[in-house]
């Protein structure tokens, strides 16, 4: 939604400003198993307006989505040992605040089995976030409450590749709710 400003003028919308390329991006979905499945998701007790939200942030030029995504979740919450098991869904939804074009890849992880529940982190690297304070935390699936930024969107992928994993292995659904081939 636009907003209009005594400053805003005609040459500073977005219609008439020449187009900016995506920032690609990559967003986790860290996942612990066990005793059930969890998301791990983190709140910035400095900026509660953030909302919820899964580890995520820039690619940098070179870096493959698998390593960036990684680096971020070990900047922004400190966990390391997650494992890439596959990419998720590839979004291309602007920024929410500035229209900013983006290309975010979301990539699933399994997280360690072992570890806190909860913790604190102050986040790493030299991007806009270093220093800040995050609550970090596994979620219980499916979510009780939306993820900010609609980063949830693509959770859905995430029980239909246990599903599909499920029925490979003779324990899917039942037969009238599989779907004909």
């Amino acid at each position: 939604m636009a907003s209009s400003s005594p400053s805003s003028s005609p040459s500073s919308s977005p219609v008439s400003s020449p187009s900016l390329p995506p920032r690609v991006r990559v967003a986790a979905y860290v996942i612990r198993r066990h005793p059930s499945p969890a998301l791990l998701v983190f709140d910035q007790p400095a900026f509660p307006e953030a909302g919820t939200q899964v580890p995520a942030g820039g690619v940098a030029p070179g870096e493959d989505p698998e390593r960036a995504v990684l680096r971020e979740v070990a900047e922004e919450t400190g966990l390391t040992g997650a494992r890439v098991v596959r990419r998720i869904a590839v979004d291309g939804r602007p920024h929410p605040e500035t229209g900013q074009p983006r290309l975010t890849t979301y990539l699933l992880l399994e997280a360690p089995p072992e570890g806190p529940e909860e913790w604190e982190h102050r986040v790493d690297g030299d991007g806009g976030d270093a220093g800040m304070r995050f609550v970090c935390r596994f979620v219980p699936l499916p979510l009780a409450h939306p993820l900010a930024d609609a980063q949830d969107a693509h959770l859905r992928r995430v029980d239909q590749g246990r599903a599909a994993q499920r029925e490979a292995a003779g324990r899917g659904r039942p037969d009238e709710a599989r779907p004909l081939s």
